[in-house]
């Protein structure tokens, strides 16, 4: 039976991103998320609900994480869940947390960082940065590729197809 685990979300960044480095020389940092959903209930009432998700990003996705993004920015992510498990010191018992472990990500807006927010990416609106799967540490700056730009002079109204 096959198997899927991939994870998309786009919410705020909910604390200023803690990079910091292991014993093995990658980076490592941890991200809060916060993605809100508003509705309107039955009886007309407005409601909100706000999910918490913690994350981690690891080597060159978690540097320009780091560098480029704040408490309160926007942020896309694509990712997948890891379940961490371990025991409690103090009282022994099992301890788990799910998160999500970022292999892609993309700047939602371009204020802030000195570089248009675009660092990394290379997007004036936004760049998206992807680390290979199954390979944490090892990221890679691979922005996705921009649309053809077609100047208004050179386009004749009667190519249009509807």
């Amino acid at each position: 039976m096959p198997n899927l685990n991939k994870v998309m979300l786009m919410g705020n960044i909910t604390r200023d991103i803690e990079l910091r480095t292991i014993p093995s020389g990658q980076s490592i940092a941890q991200i809060g998320l916060a993605i809100n959903r508003s509705w309107t209930s039955a009886d007309g009432e407005k409601r909100e609900e706000v999910t918490w998700v913690d994350c981690e990003a690891w080597g060159k996705t978690a540097e320009i994480m780091h560098k480029y993004l704040a408490k309160g920015r926007p942020v896309y992510i694509e990712g997948r869940l890891k379940l961490d498990q371990w025991d409690d010191k103090e009282s022994g018992q099992k301890r788990s947390k799910m998160k999500v472990v970022i292999d892609a990500f993309q700047f939602i807006d371009s204020k802030g960082g000195g570089q248009g927010g675009g660092g990394g990416g290379g997007g004036e609106e936004g760049g998206y940065v992807q680390t290979p799967s199954r390979t944490p540490g090892r990221a890679a700056n691979n922005p996705r590729p921009a649309a053809p730009r077609a100047q208004a002079e050179e386009m004749n109204p009667d190519d249009i197809p509807f």
